[in-house]
């Protein structure tokens, strides 16, 4: 038998923008530089027993070229852990002129799941 869907956190937006941190660590500037408005990427969890786990952002090859802010992930992490369904889109891309923190901005959705409510 299924797990039961998993309830939505409380007071919470389902759709939201946020801003990609870490973008020009690890060669990661070279990456978002590649990426347009309308392009999707994937947004993955940590995997748990991290002291402060976060989601962090990965084009569809797999790169990874960021994270959401600490604030988005201490409560959007464990809703995606427990089989929260998240999907983002690019919405906004800056080039090196604009502070790093603010290159790349994702409009996220968590959309409602099979009898879930939509709180």
């Amino acid at each position: 038998m299924p797990d039961a869907p998993v309830p939505f956190p409380e007071g919470r937006p389902r759709c939201f923008r946020s801003t990609v941190h870490g973008t020009i660590f690890a060669g990661r500037e070279r990456l978002v530089s590649g990426v347009r408005e309308g392009d999707r990427v994937r947004l993955v969890a940590d995997p748990p027993g991290q002291d402060a786990p976060g989601v962090w952002v990965h084009l569809l090859s797999g790169d990874p070229i960021g994270h959401l802010p600490p604030e988005i992930s201490v409560w959007l992490w464990p809703w995606m852990q427990s089989g929260g369904r998240v999907e983002a889109t690019a919405v906004r891309v800056r080039g090196d002129d604009a502070p790093s923190w603010r290159r790349l901005v994702l409009q996220v959705v968590c959309p409602a799941g099979d009898g879930e409510g939509t709180s």
